[in-house]
């Protein structure tokens, strides 16, 4: 094989979940007297935590992001996921035929938190190809676009990480794929409200394609 694993993100690679969330986000925010389109909001949050633009949220609406308030966002944020979040097109098979390739040496390694993350797994019915090889940036010291979060499920899964593929679709993204050392393929749907090919290639994406049906192909010898 190509590679000696392969490490998915999980929002906008294999969920799409970015317009729910961020739509959620927004509500909340308009709520706090800040007045964002989704649109906007998806340019200013998407591929970061809620919680690592605390500073930037306080700021625009003057009150404090409590322990409280999160709460209540990954409450609702988890009941739109769970009534009407969708798969990423052709996301089923590319990961079928990845998983078989690399006789399932493949991990989900999300900036999410592990019970949005695990949720959407199991919603899309993809739980079963990464059951014990999800991995949460809250849970390492550092998030995206910081590596940590690579690091740690290319060791779990004993590949060296400059030999590991990391599909990814956020400029943060791919910066902590690359950070990892590990090569990079981004993920640019034509439909994308957040990104383009371009971006993701000046942040050190390697290879941008724009369906998961051509995934397969670039990471399967």
């Amino acid at each position: 094989m190509k590679f000696e694993a392969v490490l998915f993100d999980c929002d906008g690679v294999l969920a799409d979940s970015e317009p729910l969330t961020n739509g959620v986000l927004r509500d909340m925010l308009a709520e706090r007297g800040w007045q964002l389109s989704v649109a906007e909001c998806m340019q200013v949050f998407v591929g970061k935590a809620v919680l690592d633009e605390r500073a930037l949220i306080e700021a625009k609406t003057g009150q404090p992001v409590t322990d409280a308030w999160m709460v209540e966002f990954r409450a609702r944020r988890n009941q739109a996921l769970q009534e009407q979040m969708l798969a990423v097109p052709n996301i089923h098979a590319a990961v079928q035929a990845i998983h078989t390739a690399y006789a399932g040496q493949i991990a989900c390694a999300s900036g999410a938190d592990r019970v949005k993350i695990e949720l959407m797994l199991a919603k899309l019915d993809l739980l079963q190809y990464f059951a014990g090889r999800v991995f949460s940036g809250h849970e390492t010291p550092r998030s995206k676009p910081w590596p940590d979060v690579y690091l740690a499920a290319a060791a779990a899964l004993g590949a060296n990480p400059v030999r590991c593929a990391v599909v990814e679709d956020t400029v943060t993204g791919v910066r902590a794929g690359v950070a990892a050392g590990a090569t990079v393929f981004g993920y640019a749907p034509a439909t994308s409200g957040h990104v383009n090919a371009q971006d993701l290639r000046d942040a050190g994406a390697a290879v941008t394609f724009t369906d998961m049906d051509q995934l397969a192909a670039l990471l399967v010898v």
